[in-house]
C-alpha cells in the first residue's frame, strides 16, 4: 500500500515529521539515494536493497550497520525471522560477498563470526551467491518406551539407541531419514506408537529438506552413457573399444620414411641423423677415426636389419606377418629409392627403430579415428545411449578428491558444500565463475563438479582419448545439462571442435543438454549463454 512507502529523495521529503520509532508509524519502506552519505538513519531496518554499486569501505560498513542493529531483535519460531537482509546488485557478487566478510572482520568480527553471519538469498545472486556456514548436519531422535524385545528388534536397525533417564529409548538417526530406514524401524516398534513414529518421521524430513544436500538425502544424477552398435552388439562408445573390432595393417599404408621424418648424411667428419626435423650429429676424432657410411657391416643385410626391425618394433595390435611385410617394403625404399645404405642404416638403427614406432603410433591414430567416425558419425553408424549403464553421482563419490576451500558457498550444489570438489583455476578462476552462474540459474535444479580423469565421473569419447565435461546439473524440469567451459584460447582448437560434435552427438540421442560455454561470445555472457541453453532466456 502506498502509505507504508516513503520518499526521501532530496526532492522528496516524505519523512519530514514522521517519527518512524512510533509503533503506530505505518511506514514500512524507504526509497533513498543518498541517505548513507547525508547520515540518515533508521536502527531498525531489517532489509536493505541496493541497485548502486557498493564499493567504498565505508558505504559497505554503513549498509551492514543499517541491518546488523536489529534493536528489537530475538529468537522467532520462523527461521526467516532470524535474520536481517542485505540484497546488492552487482555485476560480480563474489567480489562484492569477499568486501562484505572482510569489513566485517576489520569491524572486530572474527572470520569464522563474519562468515557465518552471512548466508545466500535465493536466487537474487546473479554469479554465484554469498557465504553459507558449514553448520553440522541434522540428527533425528524419537524416544519411545520399549521392553526388552523392542530394544533388540531397534538395534537390528542400525539406528543409534540411548537410554533415558524416565527409562525410555532414544532412537537417532544421523543426516537423512528415508523411507527404507523409516519402514525398518517401524516394523521394530509396538503397533500402538507406529502412526506417532510416522509423523515424526515426516516432520523430521520435512524440516531437514533444506539442510541436507540432495546427495545426502540419497538422491542420484543419472547421465546416460553413450553407446554404439558394433558387429550386432551394444558397446561402450570408446576409441578403444571401436579399435578391438576394426581390422587394419600397416600395410594399408604406405612403406615410407620421407625426408622430414628420417634421413642419414654422410659429412667430412661423420654424420647426421635427421629424424622429424630434428639434427643429431656424429662426428668422429680423427681421421684415421672416420668411418664411411657405405662400408659393409658384416653379418648385416637388409633381411637382418628387417628381422632386428620386427622385434623392436612389434604391437600387440599388429600381425607379425603384416609388420614383416611393411618393414620389408620400408627397409627397400630407404635403400633403394631414398639411396640410404644398408649399413647406415645399421648403424643408427635403433633411432629408425624409434621413427618406424612413430610412424605405425600415426598410422594408429588414423585407424581409431576411421573406426570412431564409422561408429558414431558415419550414415551407417547406430549411436545409442543407456540409462541403465549411466553414469551416477551420488553421495561419497568424490571422497577422495581436493576439495573447494574458498569462502563462496553454492546454493544448488548437488553433493554437500563441504565436500564439493576443487575447481581448476583458484577462487577466482573462470571455471569457478562459471560453476558460480551455473549455480543462480533459474530452472537448474542442482549441479555437480564433474571431476577429470576420475573413474566414476561423466565422459565422452573422442577418437584418441576421453573428455571429461567441466559440470552436469539436472534441470527442473528433468533433464541432464552437461556444461563444458572452454577458455577463448581454446574455444576455436580442434579439440574442442572434436567435443561439440560428439557432446551434441549425446545430446540429440538422449534429450538431455549440453553446451560449450565461454566467457563471452557473440556478446553474451556466460549466464546468458546458458539461460538459451535451457530455454530460460
Amino acid at each position: 500500500p502506498e502509505e507504508r512507502i516513503a520518499g526521501a529523495t532530496g526532492a522528496q521529503r516524505e519523512l519530514d515529521g514522521v517519527d518512524l520509532f512510533d509503533p503506530k508509524c505505518p511506514v514500512e519502506c524507504v526509497i533513498t539515494v543518498e541517505a548513507l552519505k547525508e547520515g540518515w538513519d533508521c536502527s531498525f531496518a531489517y532489509v536493505f536493497c541496493s541497485i548502486s554499486r557498493i564499493r567504498s569501505a565505508t558505504d559497505v560498513e554503513q549498509l551492514l550497520g543499517r541491518v546488523l542493529r536489529m534493536p528489537y531483535a530475538k529468537r522467532r519460531g520462523a527461521p526467516e525471522l532470524n535474520k536481517a537482509y542485505a540484497h546488492l546488485c552487482e555485476p560480480s557478487f563474489g567480489e562484492a560477498a569477499r568486501a562484505l566478510v572482510d569489513r566485517m572482520t576489520a569491524m572486530g568480527f572474527e572470520e569464522r563470526e563474519a562468515l557465518d553471519s552471512i548466508e545466500p538469498q535465493g536466487e537474487f545472486p546473479l554469479d554465484g551467491g554469498l557465504f553459507a556456514p558449514e553448520k553440522p548436519g541434522p540428527r533425528f531422535a524419537y524416544q519411545t518406551p520399549a521392553t526388552e524385545e523392542v530394544r533388540a528388534a531397534l538395534m537390528e536397525t542400525g539406528a543409534e539407541l540411548r537410554e533415558t533417564e524416565a527409562g525410555e529409548v532414544e532412537i537417532e538417526v544421523a543426516g537423512w531419514v528415508d523411507e527404507e530406514t523409516e519402514r525398518r524401524i517401524s516394523a521394530a516398534l509396538p503397533e500402538a506408537g507406529r502412526e506417532d513414529f510416522a509423523r515424526a518421521a515426516q516432520a523430521y524430513r520435512a524440516e531437514a529438506k533444506g539442510l541436507l544436500s540432495p546427495a545426502e538425502r540419497g538422491e542420484r544424477i543419472l547421465a546416460p552413457r553413450l553407446m554404439a552398435w558394433i558387429q550386432g552388439e551394444l558397446e561402450f562408445a570408446d576409441a578403444d573399444v571401436f579399435m578391438e573390432f576394426s581390422e587394419w595393417s600397416p600395410l594399408d599404408h604406405p612403406a615410407r620414411l620421407e625426408e622430414g621424418e628420417f634421413d642419414v648424411r654422410e659429412t667430412a667428419r661423420g654424420f647426421e641423423i635427421d629424424l622429424d626435423g630434428k639434427r643429431l650429429s656424429w662426428r668422429f676424432s680423427g681421421e684415421e677415426a672416420e668411418l664411411p657410411l657405405d662400408i659393409h657391416v658384416e653379418g648385416w643385410t637388409p633381411e637382418a636389419l628387417v628381422r632386428w626391425l620386427d622385434r623392436e618394433t612389434r604391437a600387440i595390435d599388429v600381425t607379425q606377418s603384416d609388420l614383416l611385410r611393411w618393414l620389408s617394403d620400408l627397409v627397400g625404399y630407404l635403400t633403394k629409392r631414398r639411396g640410404i645404405g644398408v649399413a647406415a642404416l645399421t648403424r643408427c638403427k635403433f633411432i629408425l627403430a624409434r621413427a618406424i614406432r612413430k610412424k605405425i603410433d600415426a598410422i594408429r591414430r588414423l585407424e581409431r579415428e576411421k573406426a570412431y567416425q564409422a561408429a558414431l558419425f558415419e550414415p551407417e553408424a547406430r549411436p545409442e545411449v543407456s540409462f541403465d549403464r549411466a553414469f551416477v553421482f551420488e553421495e561419497g563419490m568424490y571422497s577422495d578428491q581436493p576439495r573447494y576451500r574458498g569462502r563462496w558457498r553454492p546454493c544448488k550444489c548437488f553433493l554437500p558444500r563441504d565436500r564439493m570438489p576443487a575447481f581448476d583455476g583458484g577462487e577466482d578462476g573462470e571455471e569457478t565463475q562459471c560453476a558460480r552462474a551455473l549455480d543462480a540459474l533459474p530452472g537448474v535444479r542442482h549441479w555437480v563438479r564433474n571431476v577429470a580423469r576420475h573413474p566414476r565421473s561423466f565422459s565422452l569419447p573422442t577418437a584418441n582419448d576421453r573428455f571429461y565435461p567441466d559440470f552436469v546439473a539436472e534441470t527442473e524440469d528433468g533433464r541432464i545439462l552437461v556444461v563444458e567451459y572452454k577458455g577463448e584460447h581454446l574455444a576455436t582448437a580442434d579439440d574442442a571442435a572434436e567435443k561439440r560434435a560428439v557432446g551434441d552427438l549425446w545430446e540429440k540421442k538422449s534429450g538431455g543438454l549440453f553446451i560449450m560455454v565461454e566467457k563471452m561470445m557473440e556478446g553474451k555472457d556466460m549466464r546468458r549463454q546458458l539461460l538459451e541453453k535451457i530455454g530460460k532466456a
